[in-house]
């Protein structure tokens, strides 16, 4: 829960206050009739997996490739029992080779493609996620998984004056006209961002005023060398995580975001829910998580040999006709309006909650 530094955390508390105006919640209860579990790719889960497997309950799953979260807190050993728990002793030779190499986790599909959900899906009495393709994983693990598919929940911020704004984009060197591509959240091989960077290079030089902000602290090691070139790269400013208010100030500054996730793993984003949220167009990964979004509403990258050229033509098209790009963001914060309100995802979590204890007590 908040005060901890994660976007899990953050959506928990939201959840939590809006959970406790319709029903009797509170934290840390184990004689509750009910337990509510949320669950993420990140050792800060460590106890809360384990009490969900001990005292099985219902299931949030924030990210539906838990193979990262193994590597973190298994030995060898422990590793490759539970690889080949979900997928069979004839993948004993690929759960080693996977553990041997697991420096290369944060980049190789290989680990994407193993989501190693199955303990967790047959235990738990509901599992809820974000988008379909977070229910497929769960359900390729456990056909009797109960799944709820509810929107990820968009808790508005409180309103950033006009004035700050413009502050905020003085103050990052952006003169009017300029047109501010932003990059926000922890930095890790999944987002792209050398990809990022190469297709902003030629998008640059073919429109001098285009500008990109990078806000955020960098998850891998390898990937802060690999973008260590890019430090000075013309047009680019680079920031690390803001406090909660200087976010919103920063995003509210930006006329478009990026926020690419490939390989993906099952994952809606927070962070391009807060953009979408306040009209702002957001370009995407093409992937089954992202598909719940209307094409109206969001720009799309093909994963693939195409992508970076796919990218350049996106950002070079929102950069053209700035109208464009304000009415997919309109359109954006009209989906997310009539979808993703905390209150609609809290009462749409209370129904499955409900229907999960009554069955219980029964």
């Amino acid at each position: 829960m908040p005060p901890m530094a994660s976007g899990v955390a953050d959506y928990a508390g939201a959840l939590f206050g809006a959970l406790k105006q319709l029903g009797d919640i509170s934290l840390e209860d184990r004689n509750a009739d009910l337990h509510l579990y949320h669950i993420g790719n990140n050792q800060l889960h460590r106890a809360v997996y384990r009490r969900a497997l001990q005292q099985p309950g219902v299931v949030i799953l924030h990210d539906a490739v838990l193979g990262h979260f193994f590597l973190g807190c298994l030995s060898q050993s422990e590793y490759v029992e539970e690889f080949t728990f979900n997928y069979g002793n004839w993948h004993r030779d690929l759960a080693a080779r996977l553990w041997s190499e697991r420096a290369s986790a944060g980049i190789d599909s290989r680990y994407y493609r193993y989501p190693m959900l199955r303990r967790i899906a047959e235990v738990s009495r509901r599992v809820i996620v974000h988008n379909p393709g977070a229910a497929q994983m769960v359900r390729a693990h456990c056909r009797e998984a109960r799944i709820a598919e509810i929107p990820h929940l968009f808790a508005p911020p409180h309103p950033i004056p006009a004035y700050e704004v413009i502050e905020s984009r003085q103050a990052l060197g952006i003169s009017p006209g300029d047109f501010l591509f932003g990059v926000f959240g922890y930095l890790r091989e999944s987002k792209r961002l050398p990809m990022v960077l190469g297709a902003f290079e030629r998008v640059f030089k073919m429109h001098p005023r285009a500008r990109l902000l990078v806000a955020g602290d960098f998850v891998s090691s390898d990937l802060a060398r690999a973008v260590k070139p890019n430090r000075d790269q013309p047009g680019v400013t680079w920031l690390g995580k803001q406090p909660e208010r200087s976010f919103w100030r920063l995003v509210h500054a930006i006329d478009a975001g990026i926020n690419l996730r490939y390989p993906s793993a099952g994952e809606t984003s927070g962070i391009t829910i807060r953009l979408m949220g306040i009209g702002k167009p957001v370009i995407m990964s093409d992937t089954l998580d992202n598909s719940h979004y209307p094409d109206s509403t969001t720009v799309r990258v093909a994963p693939g040999i195409a992508e970076k050229a796919m990218l350049e033509e996106a950002m070079l098209a929102l950069i053209s006709s700035p109208s464009l790009a304000r009415q997919i963001g309109r359109q954006a914060a009209q989906h997310i309006a009539q979808n993703h309100q905390l209150a609609q995802v809290a009462s749409s979590c209370w129904s499955v909650l409900r229907a999960a204890a009554e069955e219980r007590l029964q």
